[in-house]
């Protein structure tokens, strides 16, 4: 019986807070400002206030006051419908709205698993059927049933090189047999990469789809990384014997106490290096030839030189300069997670959140109404009246047919079920984003701040800055009045500074001619319980 009483009394407490805090603090032309906002303006500032007299709630007040003059002028003079205005807050909008369609549990998950690929390399060979851009479902079943008559092929014993090369359509296939060598995180589009490590060594995948086609892929090594190299290293192009005639007496050089780079700079035919002693960019797996890669891999200790080795650039000899291990997880989380953001893995976040925005929502297709667009072409539909029938709605949002006749009358190849399936996709993002200022109250705060901030930048521009650089007349005047203050030094000596004066008298004038062209009402009691707060 006590909990309960103390919940229920805990409960009326945070209701009489939240209801303390919504109270009205002050008005503005009957536009009410609320305790709650002015304190989380407050608290936010206070940190950033340097002079103790500004952390006072009477001139913390009177500023807020001022600036929701400024605001109420700004909107009556209409800046917030110019173009360059619009167009800036609809960027930074977009900006705000992005870490909200990103689902933090995916985003955690995929980088934990990218760290563990970037550790453990894999090494696969595929073959590709590739599909139209703009592939219809006719299309797409052609190059699946394609792909599988492929793969039984593998399955059946024939060798998958051998078939990569006869029907791969990845131009490769023919001189590689499919084979991709080594690679890791981020290397390759994300479907492939998760189909290859997915797959168990000497497996062959079932057919997946990437933005290229379809694909199947056999896994034919898996390893621990290595990390990043620095090396250097002596080429001589001739492949034949001659070549390896000239490697090999460098090598002995080398082995009799001569200086690799001296070689290198004397010997080497990779003009690009020979200069540096040899010295190639850090490199890690996949970004060298094979041959080159392996012989790099048998390098232990620092300083050791590699027995000549043929790549189809000719004879080489490789020192090794440098190894950089892979770092710990906890020092690679954050350089992981910005390349999660920025590449294509970054849809399995957004599909986690889509996956509960649909849960969360009331989406209903209207069926019969959908028909129109199976049934008929694009040409048709573009000479028939649309009805303003609804083919969507999303809780209390109607979406009718003429939207999804915009959204697919220049994707005539295109399949119409496809295309609907996209576009209720992004009806529901639409739907979230322009929820998110009643769901979101920081999004609502942060978006109002810079809404507000810009147009105070336009207003300013417009009343202070411009009149102050502009007006060499009442410049001069101002200066006349107040010369006594600038120890009788001329206007051009000390400009900036009286620039700057003149700049705070325009201002001050201008909110003496707001505040006595608006009514203000204060809530002297709400005033009150904030300086029994905070002016302590």
């Amino acid at each position: 019986m006590k909990k309960q009483v103390l919940c229920i009394t805990i409960l009326f407490c945070c209701l009489a807070i939240v209801g303390q805090n919504n109270k009205e603090l002050f008005s503005v032309n009957k536009k009410t400002v609320s305790v709650s906002e002015f304190k989380r303006v407050y608290e936010k500032n206070l940190g950033l206030v340097v002079d103790e007299d500004s952390k006072d709630i009477d001139k913390y007040l009177d500023l807020y006051i001022n600036y929701k003059l400024k605001v109420n002028e700004a909107y009556a003079l209409g800046l917030d419908t110019v173009s360059a205005y619009k167009r800036e807050l609809e960027g930074y909008k977009k900006q705000l709205i992005a870490p909200y369609l990103q689902d933090q549990e995916s985003i955690n998950r995929l980088v934990k698993e990218a760290y563990f690929r970037v550790k453990n390399e894999v090494k696969a060979s595929h073959i590709l059927v590739r599909l139209p851009k703009r592939a219809r479902s006719s299309d797409t079943l052609k190059a699946y049933n394609k792909i599988i008559e492929i793969r039984n092929r593998v399955v059946s014993g024939e060798s998958f090189a051998k078939v990569a090369r006869e029907v791969s359509e990845d131009p490769s296939a023919e001189f590689n047999g499919g084979n991709l060598g080594y690679f890791s995180a981020f290397k390759m589009v994300y479907p492939f990469e998760d189909n290859a490590y997915k797959t168990n060594l000497n497996g062959v995948s079932n057919p997946f789809k990437t933005r290229f086609g379809y694909h199947i892929l056999k896994v034919t090594g898996k390893r621990k990384s290595k990390g990043e190299f620095e090396v250097a290293h002596i080429l001589a192009r001739d492949r034949s014997i001659v070549g390896k005639a000239k490697i090999d007496s460098l090598y002995k050089k080398i082995k009799n106490g001569k200086s690799f780079e001296e070689i290198a700079k004397k010997y080497s035919e990779d003009v690009g290096t020979a200069q540096i002693g040899g010295r190639l960019p850090k490199f890690g797996t996949g970004k060298m030839v094979e041959d080159f890669e392996k012989n790099v891999l048998k390098l232990k200790i620092i300083n050791e030189v590699s027995k000549p080795f043929k790549t189809k650039f000719g004879w080489h000899i490789v020192k090794l300069v440098k190894n950089y291990p892979i770092a710990s997880f906890e020092e690679m989380k954050v350089s992981i997670e910005k390349k999660i953001k920025s590449s294509d893995r970054l849809r399995v976040s957004q599909t986690a959140v889509l996956n509960k925005l649909k849960k969360e929502y009331d989406v209903r297709v209207y069926d019969k109404n959908l028909e129109l667009f199976t049934n008929k072409s694009i040409d048709e539909l573009s000479k028939m009246q649309l009805a303003q029938d609804n083919v969507l709605a999303i809780n209390d949002k109607k979406i009718k047919q003429k939207a999804f006749y915009d959204y697919i009358k220049y994707r005539k190849k295109e399949d119409v079920t496809l295309l609907f399936e996209r576009f209720k996709n992004e009806e529901i993002f639409n739907y979230f984003k322009e929820d998110l200022i009643n769901r979101e109250p920081e999004f609502r705060h942060t978006l109002t701040e810079y809404k507000e901030g810009l147009l105070l930048f336009e207003l300013m521009q417009q009343k202070i800055w411009n009149k102050s650089a502009n007006d060499s007349i009442g410049l001069q005047r101002f200066f006349d009045e107040t010369k006594e203050k600038y120890k009788q030094k001329e206007l051009e000596d000390v400009k900036g500074e009286v620039i700057s004066d003149y700049q705070k008298k325009l201002e001050d004038d201008w909110i003496q001619n707001l505040r006595k062209n608006n009514v203000i009402r204060i809530r002297k009691r709400e005033v009150k319980k904030l300086k029994q707060t905070y002016n302590q």
